[in-house]
């Protein structure tokens, strides 16, 4: 019974063998000169000009939150299309309706201004 799961076992064991050679032979080989300018928090060299971080508008977290929900709803568009000839005409209502909600959220954010970029 556990025979089935050989393959699976020897495909771990394989990729965890190769992660760990490829760290191993960069700890090995790779350049180990330190200079003050690698310390920096920074990799492309350059000296930092200004803070660190910045604050991002609120308006930004806005219009990535709605691109996730209405990511994420559309996504029950997939097995509702896969679906589709077993449901029949009450699934064809039920999705129209989903969608109505869906386009009632997409229309109020539309409206209080949510989806404009300054």
């Amino acid at each position: 019974m556990l025979l089935e799961y050989v393959a699976i076992a020897i495909l771990i064991a394989l990729a965890t063998f190769i992660a760990l050679a490829a760290v191993l032979m960069g700890e090995l080989f790779g350049p180990k000169r330190r200079t003050a300018v690698k310390a920096e928090p920074y990799e492309s060299g350059m000296r930092p000009i200004g803070p660190g971080t910045r604050r991002m508008p609120v308006r930004f977290y806005l219009i990535a939150m709605l691109f996730i929900l209405f990511d994420i709803e559309v996504v029950f568009l997939l097995p509702w299309a896969v679906a589709f000839r077993q449901l029949g005409v009450f699934g064809l209502v039920e999705m129209l309706i989903f969608i109505a909600i869906l386009l009632v959220g997409y229309f109020y954010a539309w409206r209080k201004g949510a989806l404009e970029w300054e």
